[in-house]
């Protein structure tokens, strides 16, 4: 037996102080359950705070079905979950904070101030001093969750080893990407030892290496640079289709940006099937093919063929660059050649960047082993939440509604479990 001081008996634990968890422990205290939440970072939020470093945008405002139908082969299981606390409700969970929110041009959702800090300080805030007769939270800093002895959950804390024993547990350890913030996929293999099934985590929202790798003179001029006023084209071999305008950036390596994540599970599920995925590139998305093809076969006199296409297409730049790059000199002289290039420029990638550099990550815990409160069906009082279920999404308020509206229904799982 270990000492009172080793030793800490709960009615909940809640594992993980991302946007899940903290928001199973407020459905839960505000249930008056004694609820008590560890994170192994020495504050809660953090990738939740670093995400809202260029604007915090916490969901979007477009109808729901739309909405959900972001969330792909998963928005069957996560349907009922946003239909309970969808994007109207994580605005008045907001403005329930003080926090008035607005809806951009691009019907993303920020708060007025499109700051996160100020948005976690009053939540964290109620948390401890809820109203109308909920119970506070505890928190527990600095405390790495290693496993199970027995029923009870150990920890690994500044004080040494802790024991916790709990009517309940949610998890909402997240994915693994940004490892240095939290999120690092450890508890996979201790869930799996449990017999809960697992499906392998995988970068989302994630850049790429192209195949064979840019030339140095790309790189040395190039790289970091933005693809602007651009759309990409992508069907995989399922016959699955992308096609959209937007931005990117070339890295040094390969490719990132809001363009290229919003095709990122395409392009990384085929190069998972065939070892490499192209897509095409249209540098000129405003204009029709024939409009590019009359522009690229206009004489050019004496003038080189490159101010030839800044003249007449407004081609320069990276743009321009990426041409040379991908084209032959045969080809970028022969106009009907070209002009297909600039309408439809072939990029293959050879592999997806590492999962810890990737926005947010794929894979996690299956539905099929949670019930409908998202408890684990192996091992009863044990509930998931947040990124560590498997699913994904995209950029733009997508992630974080569905890890706020998990953490809703795994607190409303864990409430009606102990009142049975």
């Amino acid at each position: 037996m270990t000492d009172s001081s080793s030793f800490l008996p709960v009615d909940v634990a809640v594992i993980g102080g991302g946007p899940a968890g903290l928001m199973a422990a407020e459905v839960m205290g505000r249930a008056g359950l004694n609820v008590h939440l560890f994170d192994a970072m020495p504050s809660v939020g953090r990738k939740f705070l670093l995400a809202g470093k260029g604007g915090m945008n916490l969901t979007h405002a477009e109808a729901l079905p739309a909405f959900v139908g972001r969330y792909g082969a998963q928005a069957g299981h996560l349907r009922p979950l946003l239909e309970t606390f969808g994007p109207q409700a994580v605005r008045d969970w907001a403005t329930g904070l003080g926090i008035s929110t607005f809806v951009g041009s691009s019907q993303r959702v920020f708060p007025s101030d499109m700051k996160a800090a100020p948005l976690l300080r009053a939540w964290l805030h109620r948390l401890r001093h809820p109203e109308s007769g909920g119970t506070p939270v505890g928190f527990h800093m600095r405390h790495r969750w290693t496993g199970w002895d027995g029923t009870a959950l150990v920890f690994d804390t500044p004080q040494g080893p802790l024991r916790v024993q709990s009517r309940a547990t949610v998890l909402a350890l997240g994915g693994a990407s940004w490892a240095r913030l939290g999120s690092d996929g450890a508890w996979v293999p201790r869930l799996q030892a449990e017999g809960v099934d697992v499906a392998p985590l995988q970068p989302s929202n994630c850049g790429f290496d192209v195949a064979g790798g840019w030339s140095p003179f790309f790189l040395e001029h190039f790289a970091g640079q933005p693809f602007k006023s651009v759309a990409v084209r992508f069907t995989d071999s399922l016959g699955n289709g992308f096609q959209r305008k937007g931005e990117f950036v070339a890295t040094a390596t390969g490719v990132e940006g809001s363009l290229i994540y919003a095709v990122s599970g395409l392009l990384r599920d085929q190069i998972a099937r065939e070892g490499r995925a192209t897509f095409e590139l249209d540098l000129l998305p405003d204009r029709t093919a024939e409009q590019v093809l009359a522009q690229v076969a206009h004489p050019r006199g004496s003038r080189s063929l490159s101010s030839h296409l800044k003249s007449r297409l407004g081609l320069e730049g990276i743009k321009m660059a990426i041409v040379n790059e991908m084209l032959s000199k045969d080809a970028m002289h022969e106009p009907a050649r070209l002009a297909a290039a600039l309408k439809a420029l072939p990029i293959t990638l050879a592999a997806a960047r590492p999962i810890d550099e990737a926005i947010s990550s794929a894979g996690g815990v299956r539905w099929e082993g949670l019930d409908d409160g998202l408890m684990v069906r192996s091992r009863p009082g044990l509930f998931c939440a947040g990124e560590m279920l498997d699913w994904e999404a995209p950029t733009g308020g997508y992630l974080l509604t569905a890890c706020l509206a998990s953490g809703v229904a795994a607190g409303e799982g864990v409430r009606r479990w102990l009142a049975t």
